[in-house]
């Protein structure tokens, strides 16, 4: 039996495990309120892994520290709902939100390096998760710790839980974000960009591990990247991202193949083809400024199909299958 098995722990979720609803970030800056996350909706299942995609800037980050209360000032959630299990995660107090963070619901830092705390020992950052939440002594944290570094694929983990991070590559401090996340054993994991500044093979390992970690720990999986290979690889539905809103969901296979939205086709097109020294298509224009935005649909400086409706207001969502849905006037969206 690997370690993963023994180590996991056979609970029972409900169906929809994570529901954002409406959800609404703003930054408090001069001269004016900048709104980072626009009215997101979205839901994850037991089970399921939701990639949600877009270009650096679109919120995708924010939208993850929305989810888990780590918004720093001047950031703050004015208005929508956070379902975790039934309860609005954005009404909980501090104290109750910590009990969540974790046991929970775990999370992938972008920057292993920036997140470890270089002064203390991996296997320090692992026993702290779960002397926190009341899983462990301080006295069996150490061979937990030891057990979770093993069950992440770290080589040597009796001689690894007491290195720093500074001694470990950039594959090995991802593994070790992974095994933090994993030691209360929660319901729920956001992985926040796993695999970047990762050369192609380590990105690979990582991702073979993220894997299995969702089958063995049975758990369900929200993946934030601007990688379409990684989602196509690794998630059961996706969300695509667009400065702070999301444009198109649906599963993967539907988004893939039949994109509703011009965005969602300009990202798949601007994937490197088969044939060799064929020339890159991109999406005309840049992402436009946060602070700046459009007053319609924020695409439209950049659609080659903009009407005159697409400058004035944002479409409404519009239901193309089952499953899938996009924001979008040429499939019907109203203002």
């Amino acid at each position: 039996m690997s370690s993963l098995r023994r180590y996991a722990d056979s609970g029972t979720v409900s169906d929809t495990l994570l529901s954002v609803d409406g959800l609404t970030t703003v930054f408090d800056v001069a001269p004016r309120p900048v709104v980072a996350v626009n009215d997101v909706s979205f839901e994850i299942r037991k089970g399921e892994t939701l990639g949600l995609v877009g270009e650096s800037g679109s919120g995708k980050s924010v939208t993850a520290f929305s989810i888990i209360g780590l918004l720093q000032s001047p950031g703050r959630i004015a208005g929508g709902r956070v379902l975790f299990q039934g309860r609005d995660l954005t009404q909980l107090p501090e104290p109750e939100m910590r009990k969540v963070r974790g046991a929970g619901i775990g999370f992938v830092f972008q920057e292993p390096m920036a997140a470890l705390n270089p002064v203390m020992r991996v296997g320090a950052h692992i026993a702290e998760a779960l002397i926190v939440h009341g899983l462990a002594s301080r006295a069996e944290a150490r061979e937990r710790a030891i057990d979770l570094l093993r069950a992440v694929k770290i080589t040597d983990p009796g001689k690894r839980v007491d290195d720093y991070p500074h001694q470990l590559s950039g594959g090995m401090r991802q593994r070790v974000m992974m095994a933090v996340a994993l030691a209360c054993k929660p319901q729920l994991l956001i992985a926040d960009e796993p695999t970047t500044a990762l050369d192609v093979t380590v990105q690979a390992q990582v991702l073979d591990l993220l894997r299995d970690m969702k089958a063995q720990f049975e758990l369900s999986l929200l993946l934030i990247t601007h990688d379409l290979g990684v989602i196509a690889e690794t998630a059961d539905r996706v969300a695509v991202m667009y400065a702070g809103r999301i444009v198109e969901q649906g599963t993967v296979r539907q988004v893939f193949r039949e994109p509703a939205h011009p965005y969602t086709r300009g990202l798949l097109a601007s994937i490197p083809g088969d044939t060799a020294g064929s020339r890159l298509r991109a999406i005309d224009g840049t992402v436009p400024n946060m602070a700046s935005l459009p007053a319609g649909c924020s695409f439209a400086p950049r659609c080659a199909h903009r009407m005159a409706v697409c400058e004035t207001s944002f479409p409404s969502q519009t239901v193309v299958a089952h499953d899938h849905s996009v924001r979008c006037y040429l499939n019907g969206g109203q203002p």
